[in-house]
């Protein structure tokens, strides 16, 4: 029998004296459907799961993450050479002691501060000729009586430094970049490619030489050009940031009027 607009009734089936009716067939259409869906949702949740997990860590980079470690140490020297400027920052450990650089670093000289025991004093370099400027306490830090009469007027002026003085090429050495870069960013021992991370605003790969990265770690940029971003020296000996690589910067020698000649010996740093 039909009633309605035409969709069969449902049908009835007389068991004894009870009656039991079953489901209209649109009931069960939509019933089957709801099963089938579920397994459908679950399925594409799970791709889409797996896609996430399985995604390209290197995508929108400059390639370098794939690369082997000694491939990306070799792209990040390269890199490094080939810049014609870069400010260097962090901290140094020795036998003799630990020092805080900040230098901006290129081909014809370079500027900035060094902090060694209780000093901290300023370098500029312009070609050859080599400045120092300190404070009071630098001058005067020997005992001698001549260092303290001079160390007022020394105080917060440039001293050129005579490229005979023995301290000519201890103090050279934090403005050269080809120099401090190649004896400061040595990996020691087999190298391997650690995780993805960030320095800065910038995403890295980093590499890591010996075992967990006890012979020196270097991060090394994922965007643009592969340039070494930060290094951790083995055995703890400090860590250095490098940033505003190819990044130019004025260089000039101090005007007469920021000068003096300390007209002896430098002290020693």
């Amino acid at each position: 029998m039909r009633v309605g607009c035409g969709l069969p009734t449902p049908y009835i089936h007389v068991r004894g004296s009870a009656q039991v009716t079953s489901s209209p067939w649109f009931v069960r259409v939509r019933v089957r459907a709801r099963r089938a869906a579920l397994p459908v949702a679950l399925c594409a949740g799970l791709a889409a799961t797996l896609t996430a997990c399985g995604s390209d860590p290197d995508e929108g980079t400059n390639g370098v993450g794939k690369l082997s470690a000694p491939e990306i140490e070799s792209k990040a020297r390269a890199a490094a050479d080939g810049a014609d400027a870069v400010h260097l920052s962090g901290t140094l450990v020795s036998k003799g002691g630990s020092f805080k650089i900040d230098m901006r670093l290129k081909s014809s000289g370079g500027t900035g501060t060094v902090t060694s025991q209780k000093n901290t004093f300023g370098l500029l370099r312009v070609g050859d000729d080599l400045f120092l400027k300190a404070g009071a306490g630098f001058w005067s830090h020997s005992g001698s009586g001549d260092a303290a009469a001079a160390a007022g007027k020394l105080d917060d002026k440039y001293v050129k430094v005579p490229s005979g003085d023995p301290a000519y090429q201890q103090l050279r050495g934090f403005t050269e970049k080809a120099v401090l870069l190649k004896g400061m960013l040595g990996l020691q021992g087999a190298l391997s490619k650690g995780d993805h991370a960030e320095v800065g605003a910038f995403r890295t790969v980093r590499i890591e030489a010996g075992k967990d990265g006890e012979g020196g770690t270097l991060d090394v940029s994922l965007q643009g050009t592969p340039y070494p971003l930060r290094f951790e020296r083995a055995g703890g000996a400090g860590v250095l940031e490098l940033a505003d690589w190819d990044k130019d910067f004025p260089l000039a020698a101090p005007a007469k009027g920021e000068t003096v000649d300390y007209g002896r010996q430098l002290p020693t740093t």
